[in-house]
């Protein structure tokens, strides 16, 4: 007796990793470890601490649309590690860059309206914010390879607006042009009142 159930030789193999490099954009949900450090600025439950005495957020990344919507990605946001600042810095870096992303802000503006939207009142601003991500590849504690995000896109990239969706691109370049569409079109659809002679 052979057939479909019996024989998986000629079964596909599991290739659900999303292709190292692909630009996507993405929702963090931020899994609560319910560690907190006031002295550090982590409040609210977010911060998680494991058996080695790092800390990180546990971050659940969602494609929200395209070819890998839906999918999620499990990435930790390092915040402290006993071994030394790289964990934390990466982390840091990781978190400037979705900040930089999710606002549209070029990583090079270091305006004062750039410098206030990368600072943040605590890890529940993070919480559900969307930005451009480049997906990795790396290995979990098995050895098995799993998709994380290392790197967020910013408006300097050439991809981002496509990614992000143009109206995310208002933070980054003033909206010059859509802000005036948009008066325009809705005094067509119901009578505003003021509205010049022409109009009427």
């Amino acid at each position: 007796m052979s057939g479909l159930w019996n024989d998986f030789n000629d079964a596909q193999s599991n290739t659900s990793l999303i292709p190292k490099g692909t630009l996507a954009k993405v929702r963090l949900t931020i899994r609560p470890g319910g560690f907190d450090d006031p002295s550090q600025g982590w409040t609210g439950g977010y911060a998680t601490r494991g058996s080695t005495g790092a800390v990180y957020l546990n971050g659940e990344f969602t494609v929200t649309e395209g070819q890998y919507a839906r999918r999620k990605i499990f990435t930790l946001i390092g915040l402290y590690s006993p071994k030394g600042p790289d964990w934390a810095n990466m982390g840091r870096s990781l978190v400037r860059g979705m900040l930089n992303s999710a606002r549209g802000i070029s990583d090079k503006d270091q305006s004062p309206q750039a410098q206030a939207a990368r600072r943040i009142g605590g890890f529940a601003d993070l919480d559900g914010i969307e930005f451009v991500a480049r997906i990795d590849v790396g290995s979990d504690a098995m050895g098995e390879e799993k998709n994380e995000i290392r790197a967020a896109v910013t408006p300097d990239h050439r991809d981002y607006a496509q990614v992000m969706g143009l109206a995310a691109q208002h933070g980054y370049q003033p909206p010059v042009q859509p802000a005036p569409q948009q008066p325009v079109q809705q005094p067509a659809a119901s009578p505003v009142p003021g509205r010049p002679a022409w109009a009427q």
